[in-house]
């Protein structure tokens, strides 16, 4: 495809992952995930209608959760070239959102037709993600002592100066216990391991490890992320549930262990990814009301093929009486302020 065309994207992408941001955090702190994540949703269809693409919603967060989502082969964009493959989360952290908890981001992910990994029946995955400068350490077949080991060494670092990103979920217990006795450090989070990848894969955020189990959906959206920064990322199928174990081993036998590596994930150099923050995080700050009536939002959007990473900060004049999907005199969509 013409790289003019695709090289546009990037930037709407970020307009999308905005929209879905500023429309659900109106909800943070409210107690109500569906209520977030089904105003994130609407607000990602309206904006994605003008967005100069042919794209279909080949990983639509919400199935596993049954949660509000853009559906698995929604046609998405104005029909226009290039036909792309689109990954979304609208809230990834939707239990972080309701308790006004940080880390809560608005995410989507595209890359040229057909470079996504398709899950299947498959809605939990294991994952292990580093940056660049250990990429060729981490290999998932072994223990997690020795994966830290190895990317200690890989970042000329000990083991104790490295923190490990890990959902604090009881299926973990194991996991944390042998980390902490390979003597590194934990930050335990309750959500969130789209962001808890990206901190991994950028230095200095102070993330140098992402492991343990999470959803499929966000393993694929964080690879497009990982593979655009350069970083390092492993995963493999690791079904929590017996009819989900039962569905994988009917469609695949033995290769449900299948080692999966970033080539297998996201299958093109070429791939964006774009994030904007909810709630305040170290990594992104959230939405933020100020007193004159704007609104100010922290995105990142990131392109595999020149390794290009942009900061953007947002600051919107919104007035009461736009709705989204709605359009105004000048033709421009609008954002709901609920």
């Amino acid at each position: 495809m013409p790289d003019r065309m695709f090289r546009n994207v990037g930037m709407d992408l970020v307009r999308v992952t905005e929209a879905a941001a500023l429309s659900a955090a109106r909800f943070m702190g409210t107690g109500d995930k569906e209520a977030g994540d089904g105003a994130a949703v609407d607000a990602m269809r309206a904006v994605l209608r003008a967005v100069d693409m042919d794209g279909i919603v080949v990983i639509g967060e919400g199935e596993k959760d049954e949660a509000p989502m853009l559906y698995n082969g929604e046609r998405v964009g104005n029909g226009q070239p290039p036909q792309v493959d689109v990954a979304v989360d609208p809230v990834e952290g939707t239990r972080l959102l309701a308790l006004g908890r940080p880390n809560s981001i608005a995410v989507i992910a595209i890359a040229p037709r057909g470079a996504f990994w398709s899950p299947g029946a498959s809605l939990y995955m294991e994952k292990i993600v580093v940056e660049k400068a250990a990429r060729d350490a981490i290999d998932i077949t072994l223990s997690p002592t020795e994966n830290l080991e190895r990317i200690a060494q890989a970042l000329q670092r000990p083991v104790s100066d490295l923190t490990v990103f890990v959902l604090d979920k009881p299926r973990h217990a194991e996991l944390i216990r042998e980390i902490r006795e390979a003597g590194a450090r934990i930050s335990l989070q309750t959500d969130g391991d789209v962001m808890g990848a990206l901190m991994a894969a950028i230095p200095g955020t102070g993330i140098d490890v992402l492991m343990g189990i999470g959803g499929t959906p966000e393993g694929v959206i964080a690879a497009a992320a990982v593979k655009a920064i350069g970083g390092g990322m492993q995963g493999r199928r690791a079904p929590q549930k017996e009819y989900e174990r039962e569905a994988l081993r009917s469609n695949l036998g033995d290769s449900i262990d299948q080692v999966l590596n970033l080539d297998d994930l996201v299958r093109s150099e070429d791939a964006f990814f774009a994030a904007t923050g909810i709630t305040d995080g170290p990594f992104l700050e959230g939405v933020h009301f100020d007193r004159a009536g704007g609104v100010t939002t922290h995105s990142i959007v990131i392109r595999a093929l020149t390794g290009s990473l942009r900061y953007i900060r947002g600051v919107h004049q919104l007035k009461p009486e736009h709705i989204f999907g709605r359009m105004d005199t000048d033709g421009a969509v609008q954002i709901a302020t609920r």
